[in-house]
C-alpha cells in the first residue's frame, strides 16, 4: 500500500507535467515567449523527476541481498538528489538565456500563450493538492518535494502569466517584462533544486527523524507491558522507510529470555503501528526505581 500510493502520485505528476511541458515548449517557441519557454524547462524537469521517482520506487522494493543487507530504499533519495542538480543547471541556463536576449528585438508573444499559462496554473495546483495528501499519508520525502515543486510550478506559471499579459497588452516597449518573468522562473527553479538537493543530502547523512515521529515511537514502546522507560531513540530515513534504533529499560531481575521476548514485542508494536518503519533494533537496558527521575526519553 505504501509504495502503491506513492507510485500513483508520481505517475499523476509525470503525466501532467509532461503534457504541460510539451505544451509550454511548443507555445513558447511558436508564440515567441522566452518566459513560457523557460517554464517548459521546469515542467519537463519535473516530468523527468516523476519518471525517476517511479523507477526508484520500483527499484526500492527489491528485497535485501548480500551486498545490500538494508535493502535498496535509498535509491529514491539518490535519484531525487540527481534530479535536483539537473534543476539547478536548468535554472542557470534560463538566467543566461534571459540576459543574453535582453536587448534583442523579438516578436511580441501571441495572445493565446496566456491560455497555456492559465491552464498550467490550474492543473499544477490540482496535482500539488493530490501529491501533498499522499505525502502526508506515506511520509515520502520524494513525493513531498515533488508536491512542493508543483506548488512552485504554480507560482512560476503565475509569474509567466502576468508577464505575458503585460507584454501582450503593453506592446513592444514592455518586451523586457517577458525576460523578467523568465528570470523569476529561473529563481524559482534554482531555489527548488537547491532545497531538494539539501534535503536529500541530509537524508543520506542519516539526519534524525522529525520530533513527532520520535515521540510516537517512545509512546508506543512505553505502552508495551514490561517496558519501564525509553533511554534513547535514533531513527534514520532510507527512501520511504525508517530504521529505528531504540534503547528500552526493563527490570534488572528478569531473565535474558524475558528481556529478549520483550524486545521483540517492542519491535512488533512499532512495525505494526507505524507504516513507514521497516526494521527495529532494540537494546535492552536494566532499570531501577531510583533512575526514574533521570530517565531519558530521547537522544541527547
Amino acid at each position: 500500500m505504501l509504495y502503491r500510493q506513492t507510485q500513483r502520485a508520481a505517475l499523476a505528476g509525470l503525466l501532467v507535467t509532461l503534457v504541460l511541458g510539451i505544451a509550454k515548449l511548443v507555445g513558447g517557441w511558436l508564440g515567441h515567449s522566452l518566459a513560457l519557454l523557460s517554464d517548459s524547462v521546469h515542467s519537463l524537469g519535473d516530468a523527468l523527476s516523476s519518471a525517476s521517482i517511479l523507477a526508484a520506487l520500483w527499484w526500492a522494493q527489491r528485497p535485501a541481498d548480500r551486498e545490500h543487507p538494508y535493502g535498496h530504499t535509498r535509491i529514491e533519495t539518490i535519484v531525487a538528489s540527481n534530479v535536483a542538480l539537473l534543476l539547478i543547471v536548468s535554472g542557470v541556463w534560463i538566467v543566461w538565456e534571459a540576459l543574453r536576449t535582453w536587448r534583442q528585438d523579438t516578436d511580441p508573444p501571441h495572445a493565446w500563450t496566456i491560455a497555456i499559462a492559465l491552464v498550467s496554473v490550474v492543473m499544477n495546483e490540482m496535482v500539488y493538492r493530490y501529491s501533498a495528501s499522499i505525502a502526508r499519508q506515506t511520509g515520502s520525502k520524494a513525493i513531498e518535494t515533488s508536491a512542493w515543486d508543483q506548488r512552485l510550478d504554480v507560482l512560476g506559471s503565475l509569474v509567466v502569466l502576468i508577464g505575458l499579459v503585460v507584454t501582450t497588452w503593453g506592446g513592444p516597449r514592455w518586451q523586457s517584462v517577458d525576460n523578467l518573468a523568465a528570470l523569476g522562473v529561473a529563481a524559482i527553479v534554482i531555489w527548488a533544486g537547491a532545497s531538494l538537493f539539501y534535503g536529500g543530502l541530509q537524508d543520506l547523512m542519516d539526519r534524525q527523524a522529525e520530533p513527532e515521529l520520535l515521540e510516537k515511537i517512545r509512546r508506543l514502546a512505553l505502552a508495551v507491558p514490561g517496558v519501564r522507560g525509553v533511554e534513547q531513540v535514533r531513527v534514520r530515513k532510507a527512501g520511504l522507510e525508517h530504521f529505528v534504533d531504540i534503547h528500552v529499560e526493563v527490570d534488572a531481575q528478569i531473565s535474558v529470555r524475558e528481556g529478549h521476548d520483550l524486545g521483540h514485542r517492542v519491535k512488533d508494536r512499532l512495525i505494526t503501528e507505524i507504516l513507514t518503519v521497516k526494521d527495529v533494533l532494540v537494546h535492552v537496558e536494566p532499570w531501577a526505581a531510583k533512575d526514574l527521575q533521570n530517565n531519558r526519553l530521547g537522544p541527547e
